[in-house]
């Protein structure tokens, strides 16, 4: 059976490979604690009460037809106000593209601006820019990137590779890290990017810069979140952002998503989802746009969701760093946003109890499931060599019980190496 080109070199993704693995162990009734997808187990995080209000009400009232093909008016209005009051973002609510979270976006972003050949630039690790690449005909330009500067790209690293580059896709808090930019580094990459496209005649296309700020809301302590526009206004035309309710609201279920910017790629954006009919329910939009502008149900919401996950994650952090001081291999970055943590396990070339030399972060993966019952993602997922000694946990779908309930058998599944 023939397919496409596209289709046959298509790689499936590692993360819900893990995670279809686990499902089975804990359908056979295995105890796993599972630090896989970046999903919410609704038992531990629901949605909001008012949301979920919102969108019973809106399905008794009958709102199950097509919603407009970008976006229920009033949840653009409410998402563009929304972004104007927290973050200081005037956009139109014209300029607001509403989908079925933020992966379509990402994609329509894509495919707005890539022609086959084109390159786009992003840092490993990072989630799924490599598929979008493949899934559109891209050259894919991955720079590594350093535990040193949390994972997070400095613009020494980038502007080797910016001149005739399509794209720079960027995210912050970033997935798989959970860490984010500081101002200073941010700013110097938009000033690269604004230097770049000064450079290109009027024949050329820009440099666009794509901003996935989905966990923007997910930020703890003294961490800020910054954006390219609000520190350069003159990105406004080159930069187009993803954002939504999928992890600020525990909602990755609800499937509400809405990328903003140009007029112009939107409104491109927008007729590409409209052929592939990627909107988000029609009743969830109405819900979504109602419950948005109730701020305080929004903050008091937020305020004890992220106290929530940040127990969780200090809790995985402060584990891992008993082990380091204990002499075991192991480190872990401060969490910093969105839901995970970066792990260190720097044990690969040892041997197992049953004879099975570590190779891999892959095999090593399998070991933890197997021995200590906790499932991870190496950081091979998001881009980086298979000898990578990182991973990811992520945190929402787990109990802080089965998070300590965990940690001693991480560590005696480690301590049994030799």
């Amino acid at each position: 059976m023939h397919v496409s080109q596209m289709a046959a070199g298509l790689i499936g993704s590692e993360i819900i490979k893990i995670g279809n693995e686990v499902n089975d162990m804990i359908r056979r009734g295995e105890q796993i604690c599972n630090l896989t997808i970046g999903d919410f187990d609704p038992a531990e995080y629901p949605i909001p009460t008012e949301l979920k209000t919102g969108i019973m009400a809106a399905y008794e009232a009958g709102q199950t037809n097509y919603p407009p093909a970008n976006g229920m008016a009033g949840l653009r209005e409410a998402a563009a106000a929304f972004t104007a009051s927290r973050l200081g973002l005037e956009y139109a609510a014209s300029d607001f593209l509403v989908a079925g979270g933020s992966r379509p976006l990402i994609y329509a972003t894509y495919l707005a601006l890539i022609d086959a050949g084109d390159r786009v630039v992003f840092p490993v690790p990072s989630w799924n820019n490599n598929h979008y690449c493949h899934l559109s005909g891209a050259k894919a330009v991955m720079v590594e990137t350093r535990a040193e500067n949390n994972f997070m790209p400095t613009a020494a690293e980038l502007k080797p590779h910016l001149a005739g580059a399509t794209m720079l896709a960027l995210c912050s808090p970033l997935n798989p890290t959970g860490t984010v930019f500081s101002r200073a580094d941010l700013e110097a990459i938009c000033d690269l990017v604004l230097a770049e496209n000064q450079r290109r005649g009027p024949d050329e296309k820009p440099l666009y810069l794509l901003y996935d700020q989905i966990y923007w809301l997910l930020t703890f302590g003294a961490t800020e979140h910054y954006d390219p526009v609000s520190l350069r206004p003159a990105l406004r035309d080159y930069t187009i952002y993803i954002d939504g309710i999928s992890k600020c609201l525990a909602a990755t279920g609800v499937r509400v998503g809405y990328a903003f910017g140009p007029s112009k790629v939107i409104d491109k954006m927008k007729a590409i989802l409209g052929h592939v009919g990627a909107w988000a329910p029609k009743a969830e939009q109405v819900a979504v746009g109602q419950y948005l502008p109730q701020t305080e149900a929004v903050d008091a919401y937020m305020t004890d969701f992220k106290q929530k996950i940040q127990r969780s994650l200090n809790l995985l952090h402060e584990g891992l760093q008993t082990m380091k001081a204990a002499g075991l291999p192991v480190d872990s970055l401060v969490p910093m946003g969105a839901i995970y943590l970066t792990a260190r396990l720097d044990v690969l070339g040892r041997t197992t109890p049953a004879g099975q030399r570590l190779d891999n972060t892959q095999q090593l993966t399998s070991y933890l499931i197997s021995e200590a019952k906790l499932a991870l993602v190496p950081f091979s997922a998001f881009g980086n060599d298979g000898t990578a000694p990182w991973f990811r946990m992520s945190v929402g779908g787990a109990s802080a019980e089965s998070i300590a309930a965990a940690l001693p058998r991480l560590r005696a599944a480690l301590e049994a190496l030799r």
